[in-house]
């Protein structure tokens, strides 16, 4: 029997990300919200874990700052104990540092060797702006183009970012070989094994 999901997510990215991982684990997803950031995700967090004792949810948000903790998060959001079926997980620094953390297939993709790509991404205060800088090095013109600010924009990153990032994500970024180089990738697959163990229990 096929498991669903209510997915909640920061941004598209995260939620393009964030299906890799479900996909990877054979969950699909009935329903995506948010795209708000992370107060909405903070303001939703109680009435989704209510949510989650009828039908599961995935929420994925960002650590964003050094000075915050993944415990905090998942002790603070939700006052009242926390159903198992809503799953709450955290990207340390932010959900750049998991496209990161598959090495090789990102250094392909950005056409730079595997050796400027960090081996411990979740230890990168800013991870969006490494990936940037990394993509600066690329041979690839058309990337550089998409996913670098041109010269003098006050944004943080390219007009395609979004487009270029989810393209390899779809197409080629495995959970598998990210979690290898990401302990709070590792631990949210760890949480999604769990889940789908325990679901084939209750189905059975």
């Amino acid at each position: 029997m096929t498991t669903s999901v209510i997915l909640a997510v920061e941004d598209m990215l995260s939620e393009v990300i964030a299906r890799r991982i479900l996909d990877h684990f054979g969950i699909c997803v009935a329903q995506a919200i948010g795209h708000s950031g992370f107060g909405y995700l903070k303001k939703k967090a109680e009435a989704l874990n209510k949510t989650a004792l009828g039908f599961p949810v995935f929420m994925l948000t960002d650590l964003d700052s050094p000075n915050r903790c993944p415990v905090e998060i998942l002790e603070s959001w939700v006052s009242a104990p926390r159903n198992p079926d809503f799953l709450l997980r955290v990207a340390v620094m932010e959900v750049e540092s998991w496209v990161l953390a598959d090495r090789d297939a990102f250094a392909h993709f950005a056409g730079i060797g595997v050796a400027h790509v960090p081996s411990d991404p979740d230890a990168i205060s800013d991870p969006k702006q490494r990936l940037v800088n990394l993509v600066r090095k690329s041979r690839n013109g058309r990337l550089r183009k998409d996913i670098v600010p041109a010269k003098g924009s006050t944004t943080t990153v390219g007009p395609a970012y979004n487009p270029q990032l989810s393209s390899f994500i779809e197409s080629t970024w495995s959970p598998t070989s990210a979690a290898a180089n990401s302990t709070s990738l590792q631990r949210t697959m760890n949480a999604l094994d769990l889940f789908v163990a325990s679901r084939r229990l209750t189905q059975q």
